[in-house]
Order: structure tokens, then C-alpha cells, then sequence
């Protein structure tokens, strides 16, 4: 009888464990991508603005601006055009906007290419993108997504 009622209990354990995790399992199922452009400069402070398109695959759109600011050991001006970005762990396309926290080392010449990951709470976000400019350096910055008026 024991073995009956612990078996019972594991069973009901297991099935409100299953229960209380299925609307987090549907959590983030929304993918969502953004085009960007995007032009700045560093002198040992880095400065950047721009404009985004975020389309999700619920039908959601949304154009952004976009600021990065920060410092470091960083000297350069460039513009990316094309950009592309991809958000993970999203539920609405409003989880995009906010700040993420970045850190990278770059170096470029005339035509470059950039990529960079970072997160903002449970959103991650991966950016890549090709431009021209120069630039040197390791910096640190905040990467601002708010939506365009």
C-alpha cells in the first residue's frame, strides 16, 4: 500500500511539474529577425547610432533606432549596411527593445565585417554585418534598441 500511494504521488508530482513547465516550454517560440544599418565612430569612447526593421514570425514588424555607447582601448569610424540580426527566447516582439550588454575586440580596414553576440535578460541576440571604415580596439558598450516614432 505504501509503495502504491508513493508511486501516486511521484506520478501527480510529475504530471504538476509537467504542468506548471508547459507555458514556459511555449515561452520564446517566436523567432524574430532585424535588419540594421548602422554608422559611428571610437576615440577611446565609441558612439554609434541607427535603423532596424525587427519582423517576427507571428506577423509582428517594428521599426527601431539603435545607440551604442561605450569605451575602451578603441579608435576607428565605420558604417554597416545590411545588417542582420536574430533574437532568441522572444514571446512578443516588445522583449527586442532594451539594452544589451556587450564586450568585443575588433580590427578592420576599408571593407569590414562584423559579428557579435550578447543578452539582455533572457534575449539574446546575435548581430552580423559587413561596411566600411577602419577601426582598432577592445570596448565595452550598451547596445540600445527602442522603437521608432
Amino acid at each position: 500500500m505504501r509503495k502504491t500511494v508513493q508511486t501516486h504521488s511521484i506520478r501527480i508530482l510529475a504530471l504538476c511539474l509537467a504542468l506548471a513547465a508547459a507555458p514556459s516550454a511555449m515561452a520564446g517560440d517566436i523567432t524574430c529577425k532585424m535588419t540594421y544599418s548602422l554608422s559611428g565612430w571610437s576615440a577611446f569612447y565609441k558612439t554609434a547610432s541607427g535603423t532596424g526593421t525587427v519582423n517576427c514570425s507571428n506577423g509582428q514588424s517594428m521599426s527601431v533606432k539603435i545607440e551604442t555607447k561605450g569605451g575602451g582601448l578603441t579608435f576607428g569610424k565605420y558604417k554597416i549596411r545590411n545588417g542582420f540580426g536574430q533574437f532568441a527566447n522572444v514571446d512578443d516582439i516588445r522583449d527586442v527593445l532594451g539594452s544589451y550588454a556587450t564586450a568585443e575586440a575588433h580590427a578592420s580596414a576599408e571593407n569590414s565585417a562584423s559579428a557579435q553576440a550578447m543578452t539582455n535578460g533572457k534575449v539574446s541576440l546575435a548581430l552580423s554585418g559587413k561596411g566600411k571604415g577602419w577601426s582598432l580596439g577592445v570596448a565595452f558598450s550598451r547596445f540600445a534598441i527602442e522603437a521608432a516614432n
